[in-house]
């Protein structure tokens, strides 16, 4: 870091509060960040090259530790599990945790969140982990010679060594993730996470975009040589990065999308993927990306050759690794695409009663997409007992949302109409029963209802209507058993599918009654039946 850069900086660091600076290194290359977190004992190097770290006790998002400051814009919202917190407390927090911070050697980081330049976000992530300022290099996308932002739009404060005092401090733990929009500033405490300081971004783009007119999507997204694009929607564990990670198409992004009159663009510029048990057959692509030099495994144990366990969820089912896109053998450099030509909600139904493939009406679109329905699984994580959960997370990623649903939604509408988007419901779940008696849909067989949907196979397929889910089912998927196709063939008991059916039909009706004052009444009514008589 030449002088100029060095006065840029700690000025920006002075302006921020801190008073008292240890040594800070801006931008520094890769491969020393991961030399230097190997010697700070933060991290060791797999057999395979990539950095592994363990971070628990916190080995995934605090969703009860994240606060919005309140700010005075009628249209923030707080999703379940986010709270409100004043600018005085937010203060109070800050000035300690400068201070703290202070006495440490210091890894910033100056990144851009946003492909499309027009709309990207100049971010300063600065950490008191060597390692976690590798996580932000891998994550988001290289600010180059432009680096360092004299004036960032937001700046992210990472410290692992600062605790909250959860009385003191009116919080409701010793960790925490704080969003000060005003003040284009995020602090996160205590966990060391790396998903925190990626879904802060998120949050933030998810706050700033949509004022813009544009859009911003939980999803991934991937396009064909000839240029047609294709979302995937889906929460934790529904195949968003799996199903996405095509070798015959040019992947865009693994998580989070913007959609502007221009099209879509990324807002990140590396991956995030799910490594537990991962597959080297059906997912090669990634499973090639996470073992090389460069990469960083969270929470996967190394057996006494440092060989990865990705088997092994002895510290944690939720094992993560990030990379930079470019690991991924084909992807698309420009981190944009045209508007998407179809959208697929993605669900992992571990009741077994959602078709694995349904066309979706414009009114249902709206309707499954503020539904965002996967269910969690028994052993993964506690107190689920020993059934599955329905789960509900608004636009698939309530977390992440600080605007009213209606916003995104409305944004939706509007694309969808405007580009005659098809929009199609994916479950990735179970089939022939629920958890524990079915089993999982294949990954072939989903990659195979996937691409005739994307080769147009379908475009002229006749379709037949679910009696309780309301979806078109296709007919006939080309190498797609028919018992697959219609969920209640596979049962054994015709019986017992409906009632479950019904069941999850009711949590749906349940689940959306919140949303039925700010939308029109065919978007209400599209959704599931219920009461419905139904005899084997």
């Amino acid at each position: 870091m030449d002088r100029f850069q060095q006065e840029v900086l700690e000025k920006g660091l002075g302006e921020l509060g801190f008073d008292n600076l240890g040594q800070c290194q801006l931008n520094p290359p890769r491969a020393e960040v991961i030399e230097q977190a190997i010697c700070l004992d933060e991290a060791s190097l797999s057999s395979m090259g990539a950095l592994t770290v363990n971070t628990a006790p916190f080995t995934g998002r605090s969703p009860n530790d994240k606060y919005l400051v309140v700010n005075g814009d009628p249209d923030l919202w707080f999703a379940s599990g986010t709270q409100s917190l004043t600018a005085e407390t937010f203060q109070s927090i800050k000035a300690k945790m400068t201070r703290t911070m202070g006495q440490r050697n210091l890894f910033v980081r100056d990144v851009f969140a946003g492909a499309d330049p027009a709309h990207a976000l100049r971010i300063r992530v600065i950490t008191d982990l060597a390692w976690q300022n590798l996580a932000a290099a891998n994550m988001f996308i290289d600010a180059g010679e432009e680096a360092p932002f004299a004036n960032p739009d937001f700046t992210l404060l990472v410290s692992s060594q600062f605790k909250a005092d959860p009385v003191e401090d009116k919080l409701r733990s010793s960790a925490f993730i704080i969003l000060n929009f005003d003040e284009k500033l995020v602090l996160i405490g205590t966990t060391r996470y790396a998903g925190e300081i990626k879904k802060s971004v998120f949050t933030l783009m998810n706050y700033v975009l949509p004022k813009q007119g544009i859009l911003s999507l939980h999803c991934s997204a991937n396009k064909a040589q000839k240029g047609d694009v294709a979302l995937f929607f889906g929460l934790s564990g529904t195949g968003k990065t799996t199903l996405s990670s095509d070798p015959n198409r040019a992947l865009i992004g693994d998580d989070e999308h913007g959609w502007s009159d221009q099209g879509i663009f990324n807002l990140e510029g590396g991956c995030y993927a799910k490594t537990i048990r991962i597959n080297p057959i059906y997912e090669p692509l990634v499973y090639s990306a996470i073992n090389r030099f460069g990469a960083l495994l969270e929470n996967v144990p190394l057996d006494a050759n440092h060989n990865p366990l990705f088997d092994d969820s002895g510290i944690t089912e939720n094992t993560r690794a990030s990379y930079p896109l470019s690991y991924i053998g084909n992807y698309e450099p420009s981190g944009t695409g045209g508007h998407p030509n179809h959208i697929f909600f993605l669900t992992a139904d571990a009741f077994g009663v959602l078709p694995p493939l349904a066309c979706l009406t414009r009114d249902q679109a709206l309707y499954y997409f503020l539904s965002g329905y996967t269910s969690k699984l028994a052993g993964t994580e506690r107190g689920l007992g020993d059934k599955p959960e329905a789960t509900f997370s608004t636009c698939f990623g309530a977390p992440f949302l600080p605007l009213k649903p209606s916003i995104y939604a409305s944004l939706l509408a509007k694309r969808l109409e405007q580009h005659g988007t098809k929009v199609w419901l994916l479950n990735t779940g179970w089939s022939g029963g629920g958890y524990g008696v079915g089993h999982r849909i294949a990954l072939p067989m989903t990659r195979a209802m996937i691409k005739a949907v994307l080769d147009g196979e379908l475009n002229e397929t006749p379709t037949h209507i679910h009696p309780v889910f309301n979806v078109a089912i296709p007919d006939v998927v080309p190498g797609v058993p028919a018992e697959l196709l219609n969920p209640e063939l596979s049962w054994q008991d015709k019986v017992a599918y409906y009632a479950e059916a019904q069941s999850l039909a009711s949590k749906f009706i349940e689940n959306f009654k919140k949303y039925k004052q700010t939308l029109p009444e065919s978007v209400v009514l599209s959704g599931p039946n219920q009461h419905l008589n139904h005899q084997e």
